[in-house]
């Protein structure tokens, strides 16, 4: 069994990244299943096969330790590693080849607190994937670029599994992916745009870290991919058949 963990910045598309992989593995002729670890969400674009709002409700938790919404999902984010070993039976009863797991909207909640890296480490699998996702949308200047790809690298050193960078929304925001896309290819690019909105101390220090991170690969690779479309899904599946089965190729 592998397992996928899909995690990334509210809003940049990570239940709609879940669906359309269990779906791709499905219509392949795999066994995949869709984990919810969100226990906050209200509405998703598919019927998980494994939801933790079964057993845990955010507005019960508000309602029981008297907490508004932010401190409730602090704490509904710590009892979900309190639930694991049910999870993880409940994930084992289907017997898929493929697990799929959304998390949290709020990626500080899963990554930085002890309970993410926690559940990510006890979840049992063959292989464990990390996705990142990276909205186009808020990447829109190399400021905010690196500064998600620095967050990406965090989260992958923190959760330590193997991460994939995904950049998502291919189908509508192309133009900013195929640039970001220019940025993280190349440095001299990526140097070029900065000097347009950043100078003196500042394009310094933002372009020793962009090497820096290039340097380490610590998030600049990045999979352009559309959930809707599925443009780019041939290539995001075959870099987690090659990290999950050693090398093996993916075909379409």
């Amino acid at each position: 069994m592998d397992i996928v963990f899909v995690t990334g910045t509210a809003g940049s598309g990570k239940s709609l990244l879940t669906a359309a992989l269990k779906n791709w593995y499905v219509n392949r002729g795999e066994d995949a299943i869709a984990v919810n670890l969100d226990p906050g969400v209200v509405e998703l674009p598919y019927d998980p096969d494994v939801d933790i709002r079964e057993r845990i409700q955010l507005q019960e938790v508000m309602e029981d330790y008297g907490l508004g919404p932010n401190g409730a999902l602090i704490l509904a984010a710590d009892l979900v590693a309190t639930k694991i070993a049910d999870l993880q039976d409940e994930i084992d009863s289907h017997r898929a080849e493929n697990v799929i797991v959304d998390t949290p909207g709020q990626t500080e909640l899963f990554a930085f607190r002890e309970s993410g890296a926690f559940i990510v480490s006890e979840m049992r699998a063959d292989t464990k994937v990390l996705l990142f996702l990276i909205d186009p949308l808020l990447a829109s200047t190399p400021a905010n670029f690196l500064s998600l790809a620095l967050l990406s690298a965090s989260v992958g050193l923190r959760l330590n599994i193997p991460k994939i960078t995904v950049l998502s929304k291919r189908d509508i925001a192309k133009d900013g992916v195929k640039r970001i896309t220019e940025w993280s290819r190349d440095t001299k690019v990526f140097e070029d745009a900065l000097a347009g909105t950043k100078d003196g101390e500042q394009y310094s220090l933002y372009s020793e870290l962009f090497r820096s991170i290039r340097r380490l690969s610590f998030g600049t690779d990045l999979y352009p991919v559309s959930s809707t479309t599925l443009e780019g899904m041939v290539a995001l599946v075959g870099e987690m058949t090659r990290i999950a089965k050693g090398g093996e190729e993916f075909t379409e």
